[in-house]
């Protein structure tokens, strides 16, 4: 063999070592970042707890706890199928649900990381309902949603083939703010809706403010939150190593500065408003921020972000008075306007702030017409479409038949008590 052959062999070793080592790497970041998500959970937990009452706390704790529980159950029995699955079937709507050809031991990673964006999706809802909804019930819907609603949706985009319509389509939401956050965040208003406010939410006409008896927790929550979402929109790169591993850093600086930038908004906007800076308008700044800025992380860049972050702060004050003053809708920790307005408003605007690349004009300001404006929000109107019409028949059927509100006696004395049997502070122990 001569110097020019053992030099070729060499070179496809290392070629081949450096591709298994990236692969490798590129498991290793998913599951970590799965992590980062599956610890989102107990964010999500404190945030809901801290702003709600404390006679409801254990409720909540439970409704989260068993989100990631039926979820984790749910989507790997039939919703990741759904999701992911190699066929289409009733026109492309769904993948079929009973395709397991792509379970396999190299897949379970991803099997992971999926299913803790379910649990997301349905973990949304129990905090617009918080309060005053049946255990059971909830349960129920939360079944629903991670079998059902969430991989039905999620199928047209995410499988990234050419049997996902939107993907077919160039619709971009990288990490899930239509997919996961307005999917949620609208299935949560129809349940919100369908339910009714707490007891004294509204009275002639005038909203009563119902604080929540912890902002403490609440402000520890939306700290986790803020440090899991730099899983949930890093890992949604896929990979990492070489140039991916650069991707991954503009994607979580990008996450880094719209957080930064939607608390600070809203800080000083409800400073301006209201002659006070509003704490728990700040902490849900942050997380608007967020969830606008994951459909775009990967194709904006860190001033677009910014950007991003600066009008989901200002739009997640407003429409959370808009919902609870103009609508009457009672949503006790803003999860509707976080997740449901600021998905669908942070999916639009990568038609607006998306950077050019490969065979992709980028958004308006960057000349690329109103094409990726216009795909964005079919895509984002389309998911939030069926997220709704789907609630709406689920939670209407219930509360036609087991019911969805508990009775006032069990409201006004806490559901702790009534549904779980015990308080979660221990105030009545002895």
């Amino acid at each position: 063999m001569s110097n020019i052959q053992q030099q070729e062999e060499i070179k496809k070793a290392v070629d081949a070592a450096v591709e298994g080592i990236n692969a490798d790497l590129g498991i290793l970041w998913i599951l970590v970042a799965a992590i980062l998500v599956f610890f989102m959970q107990a964010g999500f937990t404190l945030v809901e707890t801290g702003f709600t009452r404390s006679k409801n706390a254990g409720n909540i704790v439970m409704k989260n706890f068993m989100d990631l529980s039926i979820g984790s159950l749910m989507f790997w029995v039939i919703g990741y199928s759904i999701m992911y699955g190699g066929d289409t079937i009733l026109g492309g709507f769904m993948r079929d649900p009973f395709d397991l050809a792509f379970f396999s031991q190299d897949d379970w990673h991803n099997l992971f990381f999926q299913t803790v964006f379910c649990a997301t999706a349905a973990t949304i809802v129990s905090g617009a309902v918080a309060g005053r909804t049946k255990f059971s019930t909830y349960l129920i819907f939360s079944a629903v949603l991670t079998t059902i609603i969430y991989p039905i949706s999620g199928s047209w985009l995410w499988p990234f083939d050419d049997k996902a319509w939107l993907n077919n389509l160039g619709f971009i939401d990288f990490a899930g703010s239509t997919i996961v956050h307005a999917v949620g965040g609208f299935a949560g208003l129809v349940a919100a809706a369908l339910i009714g406010p707490r007891l004294g939410k509204y009275k002639n006409g005038q909203v009563n403010v119902i604080p929540g008896h912890n902002l403490v927790l609440g402000a520890i929550g939306v700290f986790i939150l803020w440090l899991g979402w730099f899983g949930f929109n890093g890992g949604s790169q896929l990979a990492f190593g070489g140039s991916d591993s650069v991707a991954v850093g503009s994607v979580i600086i990008n996450t880094n500065l719209a957080a930064a930038l939607g608390a600070i908004t809203a800080l000083f906007f409800t400073w301006a408003k209201y002659k006070k800076p509003d704490i728990s308008m700040t902490l849900n700044g942050c997380l608007a921020g967020l969830v606008g800025i994951t459909a775009g992380c990967g194709n904006v860049n860190a001033v677009g972000a910014a950007a991003i972050g600066v009008i989901s702060g200002l739009v997640v004050v407003l429409s959370i008075e808009f919902i609870d003053k103009k609508l009457k809708i009672d949503d006790p920790v803003g999860a509707i306007s976080v997740h449901g307005v600021c998905g669908f408003l942070g999916t639009v605007l990568v038609g607006v702030f998306a950077i050019p690349g490969d065979d992709f004009a980028g958004g308006l300001l960057y000349g690329g017409g109103f094409k990726q404006l216009g795909v964005q929000a079919l895509g984002s109107v389309s998911m939030i479409g069926w997220a709704v019409l789907a609630s709406f028949i689920v939670l209407f059927i219930l509360k036609k038949t087991i019911g969805l509100r508990v009775s006032e006696k069990e409201e006004v004395e806490g559901l702790d008590i009534h549904e779980h049997g015990l308080s979660a502070f221990g105030e009545d122990n002895d």
